[in-house]
């Protein structure tokens, strides 16, 4: 149990902050930022509690971690906002708005929502573990954000920990200034205080003319049962108050606000928003579609001259079907993604239709956690039992007539005969690797198709950069990369551009049967392979019927792998005691005949888990 951090000793019985709208000079905007495990969600706890937002009755582990898969996996998938109270050591009332952000690469989009909201952010490196992969990414997107970085060393209570070797990293791979970082142990709240004071020193305060029309920046929105959508905005000038009305300028549409508050992190309502600050307003909002996030709020009748940039769009990088298993779902599904599509701008979705699985959706996400997530949530908490077809990225066709197409489907390929070429995505991949590991991460890229681009050491740690084809990591890279190194390599990547490849549509066929949700582009070299592990694969998997049923692997009209599952024995001649053979020969030649016919028109039953272990093909 982790010993509770004093109170905000500056804080004496009788004394509250003012419900209103803070002065701007008093506001700090700032985030955390930090790889998977390095402590940002344990920081935040400490930060909480040290600051008086939640009673020690009120404290759990990872507060801000809402949803029962963010604790289970223990990692962050929202980025969460809370509003915290600081008297500081000048004696002056401060008002920290806090966004704990995700570390993983699949929810980076998440991460550049919730800089854009702060002006300044808190690098949380590991003591002991030091800079890893998405430590450089998400610092980069800080620095690219004109952001102040105050680094945190975390961990130091560690005996493994080593804060001067890990300073000397900071200031060499990333290039800032680490002899002022902060050394804690968020765990045990060790120098929790010394954060708030180099938060309200060395932090900017945010800019804002509280004179001017309404502008306020859509950060994020929701879809909560019992208040309809909530929307979480930071206001850039004006004051929002109870009763405006607002309009969203990119959806272009208006309605009136009900309530307006903040989260400390429990809801608590407030009479106005003023500028630099960060809080949720709800309205009359029955349309989830007008709340697209990266818009720009302004009070309809005084309206901002010009609008927010907002976010980039979202660039989905792998796609795949998903199906209800009862049909009569579809409904609810289409329902379910609607408001998950709210709550997560990075995943898209599309209607489609599939002659083994009917009506779905072909869906984008920014990774296979992502999509895991995703498929998790929609299960939970709408209640729905889901396929997923085979992931697939977008492959660019140059057709024969000189169009280009998209491709996000591999059963969607037009005919060979009509494609000039295929063009498949390339990511420039980051790998931090101890050395004893680094001759399997270099085999493993080797045999996905990668170009070593650079190779260099981090102190003890090689660093290896790898252009690879997008194709090969979003099965099961991650997973292997972690195996070879027993956990300690840490990858990020970002995609780099589209290069022309020799791909080829691999499809399964199951008793002469094309099964489209098992279809997949493949580099024509790893075809076979990668065609026979399925078919062994699926031998396994599909359970034996009456009849025998071949399972087959083809590249257009050439069959490349097949493998047979064997037939289920049923004894006809058990009733037979004794007598004559011929009687034996004929129930026999009565039940050849009906497993030739049922050869010829049975239809094979495979399961929900095949399809999905299926595709875990790679061991």
């Amino acid at each position: 149990m982790p010993r509770a951090p004093r109170k905000n000793p500056r804080l004496r019985a009788g004394d509250s902050f003012a419900m209103t709208a803070s002065p701007v000079d008093n506001i700090r905007n700032f985030s955390i930022v930090a790889h998977i495990d390095h402590g940002k969600s344990t920081l935040a706890d400490r930060l909480i509690q040290i600051t008086g937002g939640l009673t020690a009755r009120e404290m759990t582990e990872q507060v801000l971690d809402s949803m029962d898969i963010e604790r289970e996996r223990g990692i962050t998938i929202k980025a969460q906002t809370v509003r915290l109270d600081y008297r500081g050591q000048d004696g002056r009332d401060y008002v920290l708005n806090l966004m704990d952000t995700p570390g993983h690469v699949d929810f980076t989009y998440e991460v550049s929502r919730s800089l854009a909201a702060c002006e300044g952010s808190l690098l949380v490196v590991d003591a002991s573990q030091g800079v890893e992969a998405q430590t450089l990414a998400n610092v980069y997107q800080a620095i690219d954000a004109n952001h102040e970085i105050v680094p945190v060393l975390n961990k130091i209570d560690l005996p493994a920990a080593e804060p001067d070797r890990v300073k000397e990293q900071i200031e060499e791979v990333i290039g800032i200034d680490a002899s002022q970082a902060v050394a804690i142990s968020a765990k045990t709240g060790l120098n929790i205080e010394a954060v708030l004071e180099a938060i309200i020193t060395r932090l900017p305060p945010p800019k804002g003319d509280r004179a001017a029309p309404l502008k306020a920046l859509l950060v994020d929105s929701w879809y909560d049962v019992y208040l309809g959508v909530v929307v979480l905005v930071r206001i850039i000038d004006g004051v929002l108050k109870k009763g405006m009305t607002i309009r969203m300028m990119g959806a272009d549409a208006t309605y009136g606000v009900d309530r307006t508050g903040v989260f400390r992190p429990k809801m608590q309502d407030v009479s106005e928003l003023g500028p630099g600050e960060v809080g949720f307003l709800t309205g009359s909002i029955k349309e989830v579609a007008d709340t697209r996030v990266g818009d720009t709020i302004t009070e309809d009748r005084r309206q901002t001259a010009a609008a927010l940039p907002g976010f980039k769009p979202v660039q989905p990088v792998v796609f795949c079907g998903l199906f209800p298993v009862d049909a009569a779902e579809f409904e609810n599904l289409r329902g379910a993604m609607g408001k998950l599509r709210l709550n997560d701008a990075s995943f898209s979705y599309e209607m489609e239709t599939s002659a083994a699985l009917g009506f779905g959706f072909r869906c984008g996400f920014l990774g296979l956690l992502h999509l895991e997530i995703i498929q998790e949530r929609l299960e939970r908490e709408f209640n729905l039992d889901l396929i997923s077809t085979a992931p697939s990225v977008v492959y660019h066709l140059n057709m024969s007539d000189g169009e280009q197409r998209e491709l996000h489907n591999p059963a969607d390929m037009p005919d060979v005969m009509k494609i000039e070429t295929i063009e498949e995505p390339w990511i420039r991949a980051t790998i931090l690797t101890p050395d004893e590991y680094l001759g399997g991460v270099l085999k493993l890229c080797q045999d996905r198709r990668g170009t070593q681009v650079d190779l260099n050491y981090v102190g003890k740690r090689a660093m290896v950069v790898y252009d690879l084809p997008l194709n090969e990591v979003v099965f099961d890279f991650y997973d292997r990369l972690k195996s070879i190194s027993k956990g300690y390599a840490s990858f990020d990547y970002h995609i780099s551009d589209y290069r022309e490849g020799d791909l080829v549509k691999m499809s399964i066929l199951v008793n002469a049967e094309p099964v489209d949700a098992l279809s997949m582009l493949v580099h024509r070299s790893r075809a076979e392979a990668r065609g026979r592990a399925m078919c062994e694969k699926l031998k396994d998997l599909i359970p034996r019927h009456l009849f025998q049923i071949p399972v087959q692997a083809a590249i257009g009209g050439k069959i490349i792998a097949r493998e047979t599952i064997r037939a289920l024995s049923k004894d006809v001649t058990a009733k037979c005691y004794g007598g004559d053979i011929s009687r034996k020969r004929k129930l026999l030649d009565k039940q050849k005949e009906g497993k030739k016919r049922m050869r010829q028109f049975g239809k094979v039953e495979i399961p929900q888990e095949a399809f999905i272990a299926a595709l875990k093909m790679d061991s």
